[in-house]
C-alpha cells in the first residue's frame, strides 16, 4: 500500500473511531442524547462555569440561610439545569435508583419499581394523578403505559419541562402525559383535584418535608393515597461517627439536598398535616438486593464518560466547567456507594399515606 492510500485510510479510521467515541460512546440507557448535545438547561454554554461555581455557593452560607425555602428552589434549578443533560446521557430518563434483579437488566428493575408505585395508589384508568419532582418524565412515560392514567408532572426546571415534553411526545404518551413548571411547595393546582399523588426520591429537594407534603394533601381528593420514595439516613446512621457524617454530607453536596431527614421523621410528618399512615418500609433492606451496586459496576463508564467530557471541553464542544460538573457527580457516586455499604443511608424509604374522607 503507498503512502497517500495508507495516508487516507489512517484519516478515515480516525475521524470514524473520533466520531464513535464522541457520538456514540456513552449513552447508556437514553439512546436519544449524546455528549455532543449537551446544552446544560437554561444555563447556556457561556455560563456553565457560572454556574457550577454559583451552586458550590450555597454550601458556603449557614445551614440557617440554605434551609429557607426562598433559597433552596433557585439552588435545585441551578443543580438540574447543570446535572440533567448528564443524568440523561449515562443514566437514562428515570432519575432514580431501584433494588437490583438478577438476571434482569437496570431498566427492568427501574420499570418494575416505578410500577410498584402506582399499583401502591390503586388508580383507575382515567385517573387523574400527579407525579410531584417529575425531571425529564421517565417515572410519568412508565406509569401512563402501567396504570392508562393520566399523569400531571411537576418540576421546577424549566429545560427538565422541555426535555419531558419532547419525550412524551416521541413515545406517543402525550395525550396521557402533561408537564408543568412550577414548584411543589406552591402548587398551580386547585384543592382535591388528583386522584392520586406519588414522588420518587424527590421530595428530599425540600427545605421542610412538611411543607411540601401540605401541599399533595391540599390537591388530593379525601379518600386517596400518596406515595413517595424518599432519601433518608436510616438507624444504622451515627451523627458522632465522623465518617458517617462525612458520607452524609458528601451525598448532600452531590446531590442538591438542603439537608437529608432520618427515617424516623417521615411518618410523623405525614400525620401532622393530617395523613392516615397505611404503610411504611425501607425498600433497600433485604430481601431487596442492592440498589448501589448500579453505581459500583459503573465506575469504568464513569472514567470512560469523564475522559469523554474533558475531550469535548478541550475541542471546545464541551463548555468550560462541564469536567467540573462531571467530576462532581464522580465523587458523589462514590458516597452514595459507601452510603448503601455502610446501610447508613437508603433512597428507598416508602410511606403510603391516604387523606381521610
Amino acid at each position: 500500500m503507498d503512502f497517500p492510500t495508507l495516508f487516507v485510510t489512517a484519516c478515515l479510521l480516525a475521524g470514524g473511531g473520533l466520531y464513535w467515541f464522541l457520538c456514540i460512546l456513552g449513552s447508556a440507557e437514553q439512546k436519544g442524547k449524546h455528549a455532543v448535545q449537551f446544552s446544560f438547561g437554561s444555563l447556556g454554554k457561556e455560563k456553565v462555569q457560572e454556574g457550577y461555581k454559583q451552586y458550590w455557593s450555597f454550601f458556603r452560607c449557614p445551614k440557617e440561610i440554605i434551609n429557607t425555602a426562598d433559597k433552596v428552589p433557585a439552588f435545585v434549578d441551578t443543580f438540574y439545569n447543570l446535572v440533567t443533560d448528564i443524568y440523561e446521557w449515562g443514566w437514562g430518563q428515570s432519575f432514580h435508583f431501584s433494588p437490583s434483579i438478577p438476571g434482569k437488566p437496570h431498566r427492568d428493575a427501574t420499570r418494575m419499581h416505578e410500577e410498584m408505585a402506582v399499583d401502591l395508589l390503586g388508580v383507575k384508568t382515567g385517573s387523574r394523578i400527579l407525579d410531584a419532582g417529575c425531571g425529564v418524565g421517565g417515572p410519568m412515560r412508565t406509569i401512563s403505559a402501567h396504570s392508562g392514567a393520566n399523569v400531571v408532572g411537576i418540576t421546577i426546571n424549566e429545560y427538565q419541562v422541555k426535555r419531558a415534553q419532547a419525550h412524551n411526545k416521541k413515545a406517543r404518551l402525550d395525550s396521557l402525559c402533561e408537564v408543568v413548571c412550577g414548584n411543589f411547595l406552591e402548587m398551580p393546582f386547585a384543592d382535591n383535584s388528583f386522584d392520586g399523588v406519588y414522588s420518587i426520591e424527590a421530595t428530599c429537594h425540600a427545605p421542610k418535608l412538611e411543607e411540601v407534603y401540605k401541599e399533595i394533601y391540599r390537591v388530593l381528593k379525601p379518600g386517596s393515597f400518596y406515595v413517595s420514595y424518599e432519601w433518608v439516613t436510616t438507624e444504622l446512621y451515627n451523627s458522632n461517627n465522623p465518617e458517617h457524617v462525612e458520607i452524609i454530607q458528601g451525598i448532600e453536596r452531590g446531590d442538591a439536598l438542603p439537608g437529608l431527614r432520618s427515617y424516623k421523621d417521615i411518618g410523623g410528618i405525614a400525620r401532622k398535616v393530617g395523613f392516615e399512615v397505611v404503610k411504611e418500609k425501607d425498600l433497600a433492606k433485604p430481601p431487596a438486593k442492592p440498589w448501589w451496586t448500579r453505581l459500583k459496576m459503573g465506575k469504568i463508564a464513569y472514567w470512560r464518560n469523564h475522559i469523554l467530557v474533558t475531550v469535548l471541553a478541550w475541542l471546545g464542544i464541551a463548555p468550560k466547567g462541564a469536567v467540573d460538573v462531571h467530576d462532581m457527580l464522580f465523587v458523589t457516586a462514590d458516597y452514595l456507594s459507601k452510603g448503601g455499604d455502610t446501610r447508613i443511608f437508603t433512597p428507598m424509604h416508602m410511606v403510603l399515606c391516604r387523606k381521610p374522607e
